[in-house]
């Protein structure tokens, strides 16, 4: 009995440690994003999951920085890369070079490209070719890349934070729903509030620009990503994760709102995303267990990529974050 109860402790210490330092994070990542503490939130639940997160906001909302001071705060190597149509998957990936050694003979040198690394920075993922973009799909699903019938395995952790601009969609190439799915979350940054403007405008025009300290290290952040799978979800929290995903599929036992609004539904992945995101909302907030809360406040992240509405519900003005809402309110109750 002593024995479970010292690995009880033990456990509850770890997540007491990882909640205050996960806590330290947040903090100083609001030094330098100002009025985006729900985009915070959820790009480090993304982080926590192991996955990968979709930023769609106007220009000008901090979303590169975010990806800059993410990677100082959490100890990974931080690369960018500015998708544009003539992007090709070598200018991602990496490619071969052909070399002459010292005995004169020739051989390929593998030179690897910016996808090496722990935090990779997609800017305007949609403005690049459909080529270029299945390209990235091998390396954020299987975590490795494969040129001239080699393998090299990315580093440890990698995680994508892709941007999209929702509003210029000139000379731009949806991204598939295949590649979409890979996404953990789709998290909407919106423009920031009057008080947060006015904090912004003074810290970011003066002659010193605040500065981020490091608060993970590469060994801490996978430790809080492998506590973060163990975190104990309850039977209701379960059910309700499963309820709420089977009912965003539209079919002969789905419900008549269901039918009428939405198009086609997520898959099973939304509801392995749904479980691992309460799982690391609960220990962001330092909680022991997620609860229906957490379900609620993350359905609309996990899903919103990952169904469509009709035409006619659309034509009545209807949105993907409004039939979310709607299917929620069953687990709101």
């Amino acid at each position: 009995m002593s024995t479970v109860t010292n690995a009880d402790a033990k456990i509850l210490d770890n997540l007491e440690a990882t909640a205050e330092q996960l806590e330290k994070a947040q903090d100083a990542l609001k030094t330098v994003i100002f009025g985006q503490d729900d985009v915070i939130s959820q790009a480090m639940i993304a982080i926590l999951g192991g996955g990968h997160a979709l930023l769609v906001g106007a220009p000008g909302l901090a979303k590169t920085k975010l990806a800059v001071t993410l990677g100082t705060v959490l100890g990974l190597e931080e690369k960018r890369i500015q998708f544009t149509p003539d992007l090709m998957p070598a200018d991602i990936l990496g490619s071969e070079v052909l070399d002459e050694g010292d005995t004169g003979r020739h051989q390929f040198r593998f030179v690897k490209g910016p996808v090496f690394c722990q935090l990779l920075m997609a800017d305007e993922i949609n403005r690049a070719s459909p080529r270029t973009q299945s390209a990235l799909l091998q390396a954020m699903q299987e975590h490795h890349i494969t040129i001239g019938g080699q393998t090299y395995d990315l580093p440890s952790p990698f995680h994508v934070l892709a941007t999209q601009n929702p509003i210029e969609q000139e000379g731009t190439y949806p991204l598939p729903e295949a590649q979409l799915d890979r996404f953990l979350l789709e998290i909407n940054v919106p423009y920031p509030d009057l008080d947060s403007e006015r904090r912004m405008l003074f810290a970011t025009t003066g002659n010193e620009e605040a500065e981020v300290p490091n608060v993970f290290s590469r060994e801490d952040l996978m430790r809080a990503q492998r506590l973060t799978r163990t975190i104990p979800v309850g039977e209701k929290v379960a059910d309700a994760i499963l309820e709420l995903v089977r009912s965003a599929r539209p079919g002969p036992d789905s419900s008549d709102y269901a039918k009428e609004t939405i198009s086609w539904g997520p898959g099973p992945r939304a509801s392995q995303s749904l479980m691992l995101g309460v799982r690391a909302r609960a220990l962001l907030d330092g909680r022991l267990s997620p609860s229906l809360d957490d379900v609620v406040a993350l359905a609309a992240p996990v899903l919103r990529h990952r169904m469509a509405i009709t035409f006619a519900a659309r034509a009545e003005g209807v949105t993907i974050d409004d039939v979310i809402s709607k299917l929620t309110e069953p687990i709101r109750l």
